[in-house]
């Protein structure tokens, strides 16, 4: 336990941070989850669209510091590929 009132209010602000932080996690992972699918699937249109808001959510989460600047490129990297080998193949 926490002797300093500092201390304690930096438990607080911990509690808080953590809990916005696996939000904003959780929410880019299921988005990136859902692309993955709809490309896997071959719903060119839908998977576009959820490929989009996958990359929105991982820039988001990236700039608050939740996720490294690095890995939200790589997972965008490995979205964009998985959506052009698609299309590619479709074609």
């Amino acid at each position: 336990m926490a002797n300093k009132h500092a201390a304690e209010k930096a438990i607080r602000q911990s509690a808080r941070h953590q809990v916005r932080n696996r939000i904003i996690r959780v929410t880019a992972r299921t988005q990136v989850k859902n692309a993955n699918k709809l490309v896997a699937e071959g719903k060119s249109t839908e998977g576009e669209q959820a490929v989009k808001e996958a990359i929105s959510a991982l820039d988001k989460a990236a700039q608050k510091g939740i996720i490294k600047k690095n890995n939200a490129a790589r997972r965008k990297s490995r979205l964009m590929k998985k959506l052009n080998q698609a299309k590619t193949a479709k074609s």
